[in-house]
C-alpha cells in the first residue's frame, strides 16, 4: 500500500480527476420481530437475551420470513421508483466473522426484491440531481462486537471482545445506487443530499425511524477517481458505516483528496474498506475489500422464493404517502417561504414539528418563528435536531397562543420555552411558577410610565419637541421596572399619550 503524508487540496484534486461515487445505505426496519424468527427487536435489552436457535444459527433451526419486512421492502422500492420483482430469492452470503453466528448472512444477491429506480434530490441552490438506484434488497443485520482494552474501541489493540447477538437477524433493507457520475466538485454535496432525502422518504413511509445516530440508518461511501469523465472507473474505496449527513459529505470529500494525493504521487489505490473518524473527518484503512465471488453466494435452501402478487403490489402503491419533496413544495407555497428558508427548515429537522404545531392551532409563521429561532438555537447547543428536544408541538402552540393573546411577550415566551425544556412542566405551569405573565393592569403600567417620564425629563422634552424616536429609551426604562413583563407596544402608546405627542 502506498502511503503519503499530505492530502491534495480539494480544488487541485478536482482539477485533475473526475469523482465517481456509489452509495450503499442500510436501513433497519421498525418491525416488532426479526427478519427470520420471532425474537423481539426492542432496544435496550440485556445482551443476548433476545436470541433463539434461528438467529444464533444453531443446527436444525429453520427460518421463516417476516411478512412485514417484505411489505416494507416493497414500499421502499415503490417510493424509489423501482420495479418490483415478480419472483425473487434469498441467498447465503458466506464469510466468517464473530458477529455472524451462522458464518453466513441471509441476504439477496442477483435477485433483489426491487431494482432499476431513481431518487431526485434537491441541492442547496435548488438544482435537482437524479441519483439512479441499482437495487434495494432484503437482508439481516449482524450482531454487535464490543472490543475491550484498547484505546480506540476498535479490534486493533484490544485485549478481548464481547459479542451481543440481540441485533443479529434484525431486518435490513440495503439500497444501492448505480455509479453516480457527473457530480464533479459537488459530489460530496450530492452524497449528503441523497442520504438526507432518502432518510425523509423512509420516515414518510413509516417503515423505520431512520435515526442515523442510533444506527437505524448507515451509509457506506464508495468512491473512485478517473482522469476524465470519459475514462474507465478507477479503483474504489469503501468508507463503512458513516452515521450522519455531515459525515457522509466529509467522508466523500476526504476520500477525493486522499485518492488524488495517492494517484498524483505515482501510487496505486487499494480496494479496501475504511473507517471514518468523526473527530477530524479522516478515514483509515480497514481490510482488503472482497469481491462478490469471494462470498460464494448461493440460493438459501431453507427459504421459499418470494413472489409478491401484483394486486398486493398495486395496493401498496396506492397507499403510499405524499413523498417528502412534493410535500415540502406544497408547504413552501402554503407558508409563503423561499427555497432557501425551506432548506434551512429541512436542515434543522423541523418540518414535521412545524406542521404538528400548526395542526395544534398555531399560526404557521409563529410555529416557524419558535422552532427555527429559540428552539433551533437550543438544539444546536445540545448537538441534536429540534424534534429531539423535550418539548411537544402542542406545547409550542400553547406558547404561541399566549403570545397572540397578549399574555406573554417574546422575551417572556423565551423564558417559558426555557422552563418547559428544563422539565418544569407545561407552558401554563411554567408561567404560574415563574410569574411570567405580561403586566396588563393599566394602573400599574401608568404608574411605571409616570415614573419613567419623571426620571428622564430631558428625554421626555426631546419627545415633546418632535424627536419621537427617543421614546425607545423611556420604553426601556418601563420594561426594566416591570422586569420585561410589560407589553412594549402598549407602554409606548401610554408614554406618547402622557406627553401629548402623536406617533404619526
Amino acid at each position: 500500500m502506498t502511503t503519503f503524508t499530505e492530502l491534495l487540496s480539494y480544488e487541485d484534486a478536482l482539477a485533475s480527476f473526475d469523482p465517481v461515487m456509489g452509495l450503499e445505505v442500510h436501513v433497519e426496519l421498525g418491525t416488532r420481530t426479526k427478519m427470520f424468527c420471532g425474537c423481539s427487536t426492542e432496544l435496550g435489552a440485556d445482551p443476548n437475551s433476545q436470541t433463539c436457535p434461528v438467529c444464533l444459527g444453531l443446527p436444525g433451526a429453520l427460518p421463516v420470513v417476516n411478512e412485514i419486512g417484505i411489505e416494507s421492502a416493497i414500499k421502499i422500492g415503490l417510493a424509489l421508483n423501482c420495479e418490483i420483482a415478480e419472483w425473487c430469492r434469498f441467498a447465503r452470503k458466506n464469510y466468517f466473522y464473530p458477529d455472524m453466528p451462522k458464518n453466513f448472512q441471509t441476504s439477496q444477491y442477483d435477485e433483489p426484491i426491487a431494482f432499476n429506480g431513481f431518487l431526485d434530490v434537491q441541492l442547496e441552490d435548488g438544482e435537482i440531481f437524479r441519483v439512479e438506484i441499482e437495487r434495494a434488497h432484503m437482508e439481516e443485520d449482524t450482531g454487535k462486537s464490543l472490543h475491550v482494552g484498547g484505546a480506540t474501541g476498535r479490534i486493533h489493540g484490544a485485549s478481548h471482545s464481547l459479542l451481543d447477538y440481540n441485533r443479529a437477524g434484525i431486518p435490513l433493507i440495503e439500497i444501492v445506487t448505480k455509479p453516480i457520475e457527473g457530480a464533479g466538485e459537488r459530489a460530496p454535496e450530492v452524497a449528503k443530499a441523497y442520504v438526507a432525502e432518502l432518510r425523509e422518504v423512509i420516515k414518510a413511509l413509516g417503515v423505520s425511524e431512520a435515526r442515523m445516530d442510533k444506527g437505524q440508518m448507515r451509509c457506506d461511501v464508495n468512491l473512485s477517481l478517473r482522469p476524465t469523465p470519459e475514462s474507465a472507473f478507477g479503483t474504489r474505496s469503501e468508507t463503512k458505516n458513516v452515521n450522519s449527513l455531515r459525515s457522509v459529505e466529509r467522508a466523500a470529500r476526504y476520500e477525493i483528496r486522499r485518492h488524488a494525493a495517492v494517484l498524483t504521487s505515482g501510487g496505486t489505490i487499494v480496494q479496501e474498506t475504511r473507517h471514518f473518524h468523526e473527530e477530524d473527518g479522516s478515514t483509515t484503512a480497514g481490510r482488503i475489500k472482497d469481491n462478490a465471488e469471494d462470498y460464494r453466494y448461493f440460493p438459501e435452501p431453507d427459504l421459499v422464493p418470494v413472489a409478491p402478487a401484483r394486486t398486493w403490489v398495486e395496493e401498496l402503491r396506492g397507499g403510499l404517502p405524499e413523498m417528502p419533496r412534493t410535500r415540502r413544495n406544497r408547504l413552501r407555497e402554503e407558508w409563503g417561504v423561499t427555497e432557501h428558508d425551506m432548506q434551512s427548515i429541512l436542515n434543522a429537522g423541523a418540518v414535521d414539528s412545524i406542521v404538528a404545531t400548526t395542526e395544534a392551532g398555531a399560526d404557521s409563521a409563529a410555529a416557524r418563528k419558535w422552532w427555527m429561532g429559540e428552539l433551533a438555537r437550543n438544539a444546536n447547543e445540545q448537538g441534536v435536531v429540534v424534534d429531539e428536544l423535550p418539548i411537544t408541538p402542542a406545547q409550542v402552540a400553547r406558547v404561541a397562543a399566549l403570545v397572540a393573546a397578549g399574555e406573554l411577550n417574546d422575551k417572556l415566551a423565551r423564558q417559558v420555552l426555557e422552563g418547559v425544556l428544563a422539565g418544569e412542566g407545561t407552558p401554563d405551569e411554567v408561567v404560574e411558577k415563574r410569574g411570567l405573565k405580561v403586566v396588563s393592569d393599566e394602573g400599574a403600567l401608568g404608574a411605571a410610565v409616570d415614573e419613567a417620564i419623571a426620571g428622564n425629563a430631558a428625554i421626555a422634552d426631546k419627545i415633546r419637541g418632535g424627536k419621537v424616536a427617543a421614546v425607545g429609551a423611556l420604553v426601556g426604562a418601563v420594561m426594566k421596572t416591570t422586569r420585561g413583563q410589560a407589553d412594549a407596544a402598549r407602554v409606548k402608546e401610554l408614554i406618547l399619550e402622557r406627553l401629548g405627542v402623536s406617533e404619526g
